[in-house]
């Protein structure tokens, strides 16, 4: 017995000393292939954003882009790379399609791609189960080939894959800067799973099961410790919102390194839109969000069920409304998700009232703005809601999910200050829709203009301000690790 005891020990210990030479061996080589880059006198600081799905269009993209941009505007002695997966797409198409998708103007000579091949070791779809902790390795592994591809002095994450951070850090040397748009786990998925409520992240088979409901619980505490442990490697983080700040405070405890900035929103121009509902056949409502499961499309298209039942006496009223979904795909599960709520669409019997449109250009969105009255925006606590200010700010009257960042930050509902609706189930967002359409028109032109008064502190020109005062700290450095 004794004799086993020492074999595991000696085990253990040949491991853990194989484990510590990898490391020493892979920090001496970063270190070298920086020393060798200043020896050939390019002093100029390397600063990289790891952003793998650059090129997808979404409000993400749009944080990626207008920090590239604010980096550009600032600093001269820089030299801007993104970690990228888009292996199909050419540097400049990715860059033709952020102008188009933005309507932002950049400095192409300065931007550079590392494209990287491991990206599927991210996908949810890759990992049925124990999903959070198989991207989180996931992404460790894709760190590790963007590392031994470029070795930056800054390493900024503009996605949140915080599992990346001890990777640049302790191995690669790099000053680390995020932006996080929602942690990976919070307190109210953990509320969730004790609830035994199904949702996206929570498999009915789960939430029916008690025992697995207690695994559950167990990995999700447990992962909640560890996430705090890679998250508090960064030297600086921004939040978007104050639902994620608050999330981020209790799981990270830095809050003397944490800044909340607002996602840019492009308030400016849509502030200026003219809008050309009145003249249109159909009453048109909006949605605007990439095809994901956590944005719920489904309780929209529920909603539209239910609206149906509380206009039953209204035919001709109902006959013109539309619901326009408009948002974009970023592969293949993605567009499998679209046909299916075609199908739930026409099993609602709703074929007729609502219009899908994937992967539009800036242009035609603009002209989505202009025709529509409503906009609807269903995600189950949202980060912030880029496109809730976006619908605000063309001057549609919102109908958004009672909970995060759109309750937090954006929609005011109080009387003599509202700025939208908020609600929470299909028959909620039914009855706000109805409470819109036989709403006065004056009463309903008071809210778009307080919706449209009140966005201008989520212009770019915030965002930008606030994203340089936040990374100008380990930007402005002279020396790096």
């Amino acid at each position: 017995m004794q004799s086993k005891i020492y074999v595991l020990l000696f085990i253990g210990s040949f491991c853990l000393i194989g484990l510590l030479t990898v490391f020493l061996l892979l920090r001496l080589l970063i270190r070298n292939q920086k020393n060798k880059r200043r020896s050939n006198n390019d002093n100029d600081k390397y600063v990289a954003l790891f952003h793998p799905y650059c090129n997808a269009g979404g409000g993400g993209e749009r944080v990626l882009w207008c920090a590239v941009r604010a980096l550009q505007n600032k600093y001269d002695g820089i030299k801007l790379y993104i970690y990228t997966g888009d292996l199909e797409a050419t540097k400049q198409e990715i860059l033709d399609k952020a102008e188009r998708t933005f309507n932002l103007s950049l400095d192409t000579k300065n931007i550079n791609f590392v494209y990287l091949k491991r990206r599927k070791w991210v996908e949810a779809s890759r990992y049925p189960y124990f999903t959070l902790l198989g991207q989180s390795i996931g992404s460790m592994v894709l760190a590790m080939e963007a590392l031994l591809n470029l070795q930056p002095d800054v390493y900024i994450d503009t996605m949140g894959y915080a599992f990346t951070y001890p990777i640049f850090s302790y191995i690669g040397g790099c000053k680390i800067g995020c932006y996080t748009h929602y942690p990976t786990i919070s307190t109210d998925m953990l509320r969730r799973v004790q609830a035994n409520v199904s949702a996206y992240n929570n498999r009915s088979i789960v939430a029916k099961n008690p025992f697995a409901t207690w695994i559950k619980i167990v990995y999700y505490r447990i992962f909640s410790k560890i996430y705090g442990m890679v998250g508090r490697c960064a030297d600086t983080i921004m939040v978007n919102s104050t639902w994620t700040e608050n999330h981020i405070l209790s799981l990270w405890d830095v809050p003397y390194k944490t800044h909340r900035v607002y996602p840019p929103c492009e308030v400016s121009h849509l502030k200026k839109l003219q809008s050309l509902a009145s003249g249109h056949e159909k009453i048109v409502i909006l949605s605007v969000g990439q095809f994901r499961p956590e944005k719920d499309h489904p309780l929209q298209l529920q909603a539209m069920y239910e609206l149906r039942t509380l206009l039953n006496n209204d035919e001709a009223l109902w006959n013109r409304l539309r619901l326009m979904i408009v948002g974009s795909c970023r592969d293949e599960e993605d567009r499998e998700r679209v046909k299916n709520m075609q199908d739930f669409a026409k099993h609602l019997s709703l074929e007729n009232s609502v219009e899908f449109r994937v992967n539009v250009s800036y242009q035609e969105l603009i002209q989505c703005y202009q025709v529509a009255q409503i906009g609807l925006h269903a995600m189950w606590n949202e980060h912030f809601g880029i496109s809730v200010v976006d619908c605000m700010a063309a001057g549609l009257i919102m109908v958004a999910n009672k909970s995060g960042g759109p309750q937090m930050d954006i929609i005011e509902t109080s009387e003599g200050s509202q700025t939208g609706y908020l609600a929470v189930d299909a028959y909620d967002y039914a009855r706000c829709i109805a409470t819109i359409l036989y709403n006065g028109r004056e009463y309903n032109n008071k809210i778009r203009q307080a919706a449209r008064a009140s966005v201008d502190r989520f212009s770019e020109q915030e965002f930008e301000n606030g994203f340089l005062r936040a990374i100008s700290p380990i930007l402005d450095e002279k020396e790096f690790r």
